[in-house]
């Protein structure tokens, strides 16, 4: 038996040990759990998994155990994974942390920030935000206006941030800010770590037409943060930037991976809400569903060989765009399918007539459409794509 056979073998045994049974099925609205200061558990299975994974150091299992990770190696870790999709195990966690800042801490932070920050994400015990886009700042954003003045041992910030995701409940932020305003805007820019407790610190939720919204507009009013909180040199947070929002699209473009909430099974709901069909129109409608579920298979199976690829070490950064355009679109696609098989049912909101799933479906699909835009809209990841993926020429007019 190879080494990794036996691995395997053992991450199934403890798998099938130590994740509830009732944590293996799609995961209902409000039932993720994100780290934090504040962890809040509706059952005790979501505790003992939540637990038993920190314990494991399974939260972070390809970070260096002196910051509380795994240490697995590329091949260990797409073990792992592939059994906790096996299965069917859930997340035993969500945090923006790990997922985006810690890979670039780990390799632009300080030994001390490593330490500072590293550890406490390993441990589920720090939930974080991203502080990048503003007002007038998003897909343009460099040109971000919120400043951070030099005072000699901290800088004083002051400005604002927007659609900045759970920012009313978390306990840091990692943040671009301008420090200085006379360089060339790309130039003038570096990455800070605050405190969301600081004083001077506003968080205010953003509603959104789903009726239900993670987003926020935050406030900043001459907030204090100690120097020791920059990330990397400064006014060199436009490269560390871009790094962070390739894990991020990363980030996105796996949620298929796992059943959370927008997760519902196309091809099962088409046939509760339309068993067979009575006319062309409606045959046609299912041989649309099954194209978009064969495409959702294909993503899905496509993520995970990526998966495997990066952690063996090979960049595919610049195929996160394409992951991230395709999944968002893909999933746009899916509730408008839905909601057409659906007819009438797909218009609940709160009358006790229709179920909570229904009610779940018309939300997911109108979320749809944000997702289209968050993490860089779908027209923003074209671009991306033709230049860093494609190195197509930019189009300069035609005279």
């Amino acid at each position: 038996m190879s080494e990794l056979t036996e691995f395997r073998q053992q991450v199934r045994t403890w798998l099938e040990a130590n994740c509830p049974m009732s944590l293996r099925t799609p995961t209902p609205d409000g039932e993720l759990i994100w780290g934090g200061s504040e962890v809040n558990f509706t059952f005790d299975d979501q505790r003992q998994w939540f637990n038993s994974m920190r314990d494991k150091h399974w939260f972070c299992p390809s970070w260096p155990t002196q910051y509380g990770g795994g240490a697995l190696t590329a091949q260990q870790n797409s073990v792992l994974e592939s059994e906790m999709r096996r299965l069917k195990c859930r997340p035993p966690q969500i945090n923006l942390g790990i997922w985006m800042l810690g890979p670039v801490l780990l390799e632009h932070g300080t030994e001390l920030q490593k330490q500072q920050f590293l550890t406490p994400m390993t441990r589920g015990e720090v939930r974080w935000c991203q502080g990048f886009s503003e007002p007038n700042a998003g897909s343009d954003l460099a040109s971000i206006r919120t400043s951070a003045v030099d005072q000699g041992d901290h800088y004083l910030v002051n400005g604002s941030k927007i659609w900045t995701s759970y920012g009313d409940k978390s306990d840091w932020m990692y943040a671009l800010v301008r420090t200085d305003a006379k360089a060339p805007k790309h130039q003038g820019i570096s990455l800070l770590l605050l405190d969301m407790h600081s004083q001077g610190v506003q968080a205010k939720p953003i509603d959104l037409i789903s009726g239900k919204s993670s987003f926020c507009e935050v406030f900043f009013d001459n907030v204090v943060v100690p120097k020791e909180n920059l990330i990397g040199e400064l006014n060199g947070g436009w490269k560390l930037a871009k790094e962070l929002l390739q894990h991020e699209r990363s980030a996105m473009s796996k949620f298929g991976e796992f059943q959370l909430p927008t997760h519902f099974d196309l091809m099962s709901l088409m046939s509760d809400y339309m068993p067979a069909p009575h006319s062309a129109s409606e045959a046609a409608l299912l041989n649309k569903a099954v194209a978009a579920n064969m495409e959702e298979q294909a993503y899905n199976l496509t993520v995970q060989r990526l998966g495997a690829e990066m952690q063996a070490g090979q960049s595919c950064f610049g195929l996160m765009s394409i992951m991230k355009l395709v999944h968002t679109e893909q999933e746009k696609i899916k509730f408008e399918l839905l909601l057409d098989a659906m007819g009438y049912r797909g218009l609940g909101w709160e009358d006790d007539s229709f179920s909570e799933q229904e009610q779940a479906i018309t939300r997911a699909w109108l979320n749809s459409f944000s997702q289209t835009i968050a993490g860089g809209s779908s027209e923003v990841q074209l671009n991306v794509i033709a230049k860093r993926v494609l190195q197509l020429p930019e189009n300069k007019g035609v005279s």
